[in-house]
C-alpha cells in the first residue's frame, strides 16, 4: 500500500479553541485544574447502581440551563446540542467571526441525544406514541444544524458519528475544505452528554468500565494496569481553524493522519495499533521523530486500548520516544468530544511550555522547550486520527 501525506499548503491556523467541560468553561481556568494532580470523578448513582462519572462543573451547568431557558426552542434539546452552541459562540467570538464571514460548520458526537432520545423511548414504551419533537431532535445532524442557526453562518454544515475520534475527523474535515478553496474558515468540534444510565450500562456491558476504589478511578496510561478502568464523562470543544495564519493563531495545523485498520474484536483495535502507526506516520510525513516533543495519547484506560496504542508509539518513534500523556484520568472519557479536548490541552502546553503529565506514574509538571505535540484519538471501527500541531512562532 503506498503511502499517503497530507501537505498543508496553504497553511492552516487554529485561531481559537473553546471548551464546556467537567475542567469549567475558561482557558484560563482549564490550564489551572491540568497543573493539579487532582481529578474530576466523582460517584454518583446512574440508574440503580453508583458509577463513577465526570460531570460539567457547578457553574457550567448554570451556564447551559441559562441558555436553555433564553429560547422557548431550547428547551427541548439534548444537552449535547446546548453543549455544542455554548462552546461553539465562546470560540466563534474569541476567534472575532461574524455571520458575514459565512464560514462552514462541522460537529459531531459519538451518542448523539443520547438522553432526550431515551426519555422519548421510555415514552413511547409506556404510550406506544410519541410526540412530533422526537425524531428532529434526536437526529445527529440536530447538533451542527442548530448550532449553524445560533450563529446565523450560510456556509456548510456538517455533521457526523465517528465514535471517538469524531472531534478529530471533524477537524480534518475543514482542513480538507479549507485546503481545496471551499472555504476560509471552519468550526469544527465535538460534544458528548453520555451519561445516562442505559449508556454506562452499555460500557459496563464491554466489561472495560471503572471499579476502581482507590485515589485514580480511570488509570488512563498506567500501562501495568490489571483492569479496565473507563470513566465516562461530558462536554463540548470547539476549533476556529483558518486559512493561513495569523497573529491571532494559538497553533499551527502541521501534520494530519488517519486509518481505518480490520478489527480483531468489534470494540478493540489490534495489539500494536496499525491504524495508530499508519496515522502518525501519516502525520510526520517527512518530519523526524525526533522533532516532535509532546503526544497526547488516547489512552481511554482499558488495559487494551493504552498498551496497544503505547506500542505503536514504540514502532513509529523508537529510541526518539516523546514525552507522553493523557487527560482522561482527570475529565473521564468524553467520547466523540475527547480529541478535541486533547488538542486544548496540547494548545495550552504549548502556549505555557509546560508539559502535562500523568500523576501516577510518578511525574511532576515540568517547563520545557516544546515546539511539536501530537494528539491521537482512535474509536470503535478502527478509525484513528492523528493530529500534529506546532507553536506559532
Amino acid at each position: 500500500m503506498p503511502e499517503i501525506s497530507i501537505a498543508l499548503n496553504p497553511p492552516i491556523g487554529i485561531t481559537s479553541i473553546s471548551s464546556i467541560s467537567p475542567l469549567g468553561t475558561a482557558m484560563d481556568a482549564t490550564w489551572q485544574h491540568y497543573l493539579n494532580g487532582q481529578h474530576f470523578l466523582q460517584q454518583e448513582k446512574i440508574g440503580s447502581t453508583k458509577e463513577w462519572v465526570a460531570r460539567l462543573t457547578a457553574n457550567a451547568k448554570k451556564e447551559i440551563m441559562r441558555l436553555r431557558n433564553s429560547n422557548k426552542k431550547y428547551e427541548v434539546l439534548d444537552d449535547t446540542v446546548l453543549f455544542a452552541i455554548y462552546a461553539s459562540r465562546n470560540a466563534v467570538q474569541i476567534a472575532g467571526w461574524g455571520p458575514d464571514d459565512n464560514f462552514g460548520v462541522n460537529i459531531g458526537s459519538s451518542r448523539g441525544a443520547t438522553g432526550v432520545f431515551e426519555n422519548y423511548y421510555q415514552g413511547f414504551i409506556s404510550e406506544s406514541r410519541t410526540v412530533p419533537m422526537a425524531s428532529p431532535s434526536t437526529t445527529l445532524g440536530n447538533i451542527s444544524s442548530w448550532v449553524a442557526h445560533d450563529l446565523q453562518t450560510t456556509g456548510p454544515e456538517i455533521s457526523h458519528s465517528i465514535t471517538c475520534s469524531t472531534a478529530l475527523h471533524a477537524l480534518l474535515n475543514g482542513i480538507a475544505w479549507i485546503q481545496s478553496g471551499m472555504a476560509e474558515k471552519f468550526l469544527v468540534g465535538g460534544s458528548e452528554a453520555p451519561l445516562t444510565a442505559f449508556t454506562i450500562a452499555q460500557m459496563k456491558a464491554l466489561k472495560i468500565y471503572s471499579q476502581e476504589t482507590d485515589a485514580y478511578p480511570s488509570k488512563a496510561l498506567d500501562l501495568t494496569k490489571k483492569k479496565n478502568s473507563m470513566v465516562l464523562g461530558e462536554g463540548a470543544v470547539m476549533a476556529c481553524l483558518e486559512k493561513d495564519v495569523s497573529k491571532r493563531s494559538l497553533a499551527i495545523i502541521e501534520g494530519a493522519g488517519y486509518a481505518t485498520e480490520l478489527l480483531e474484536h468489534s470494540v478493540s483495535i489490534s495489539t500494536e495499533a496499525k491504524c495508530f502507526q499508519r496515522s502518525m506516520k501519516m502525520a510526520l510525513s517527512s518530519l523526524e521523530p525526533s522533532s516532535v516533543d509532546v503526544i497526547v495519547m488516547h489512552a481511554p484506560g482499558t488495559i487494551q486500548g493504552d498498551l496497544s496504542e503505547y506500542k505503536a508509539i514504540e514502532k513509529i518513534f523508537g529510541s526518539h520516544k516523546p514525552l507522553l500523556t493523557s487527560n482522561k484520568w482527570k475529565t473521564g472519557h468524553t467520547l466523540g468530544a475527547s480529541g478535541l479536548l486533547s488538542l486544548e490541552m496540547a494548545i495550552l502546553m504549548l502556549q505555557h511550555q509546560v508539559f502535562i503529565p500523568v500523576p501516577y506514574n510518578n511525574k511532576k509538571a515540568e517547563s520545557k522547550t516544546i515546539r511539536r505535540i501530537m494528539v491521537n484519538a482512535v474509536g470503535f471501527g478502527g478509525n484513528a486520527v492523528s493530529i500534529l500541531i506546532k507553536h506559532p512562532l
